[in-house]
């Protein structure tokens, strides 16, 4: 059986929820043999961020190089980068490896709303990293930031016009009915996925959806159709979350092992 290597620089969060443990389960859950570099140590429980402790740089490259000189890796997902140093160290490495996939979920904020980015990452994310990134998945509020812009119709523009392939910006914390997800590609008339939307609180939905993009990028399936397909993976997991502790809900990954499934 073929399984994809796919590599991750992610946080880590001791609660289970979000972060590399999020893209552990969702890669496995998409037969692909996941690779993880830590980016970052937290302090979290299911409420909150309560610390971020950021690994060195040089670390982080030697581990990723280490990795991808042994393993032909199909595609790269990025989480929570937690200093503007470690979106430096990051670049270095994509700029090495510019044919392979990457998929970045750009985690500006914890869901109980501390926040992970200042100006200095903000600028790194936009100005490094983006130019080497094939999808871009910012919910809305994390759009607007990256954009500097209001309308999110502006704010995809923007980031595809700072180098990104396409550009999903998910609709969860907009005032709707139900959730749209707007896909942005360059030359292409931009493309809107409506899902009902779910009634809790959800802990890692965005490290899960970037991780089943990257999963299924590296699995061959075209941006497209793996974009269209992860939102549909994502929800399922939604759908079927359970809460472990006194904040919000886990996606069940693993939904597809469930009797019944």
């Amino acid at each position: 059986m073929n399984h994809p290597v796919v590599l991750s620089f992610s946080g880590h969060d001791p609660s289970g929820g979000a972060g590399v443990q999020a893209d552990i389960e969702t890669l496995v859950s998409h037969q692909c043999h996941s690779c993880s570099v830590i980016t970052a140590l937290t302090e979290q429980d299911s409420r909150n961020i309560k610390k971020l402790i950021p690994q060195k740089p040089q670390d982080i490259i030697d581990q990723a190089n280490t990795v991808l000189n042994d393993f032909q890796v199909q595609a790269i997902k990025i989480g929570l980068i937690g200093h503007h140093d470690t979106a430096l160290a990051i670049q270095s490495v994509l700029l090495q490896h510019p044919l392979i996939p990457v998929i970045l979920d750009p985690v500006l904020a914890a869901g109980g709303g501390t926040s992970l980015a200042n100006d200095a990452l903000i600028h790194s994310i936009t100005e490094l990293l983006l130019p080497c990134t094939t999808v871009l998945t910012p919910n809305s509020e994390e759009a607007r930031i990256l954009a500097n812009q209001t309308k999110l119709t502006d704010c995809g523009k923007t980031l595809l016009s700072k180098g990104c392939d396409f550009v999903l910006i998910t609709g969860t914390h907009e005032q709707s009915s139900t959730v749209n997800n707007q896909l942005f590609q360059l030359n292409e008339k931009t493309e809107t996925f409506s899902w009902d939307r779910l009634p809790n609180n959800y802990h890692g939905s965005g490290c899960t959806l970037a991780s089943s993009i990257a999963a299924l990028i590296a699995q061959g399936l075209n941006p497209f159709t793996a974009i269209a397909e992860a939102q549909e993976y994502t929800w399922n997991a939604l759908e079927d979350a359970y809460c472990p502790g006194e904040g919000q809900f886990n996606p069940n990954r693993l939904f597809w092992m469930e009797d019944g499934q």
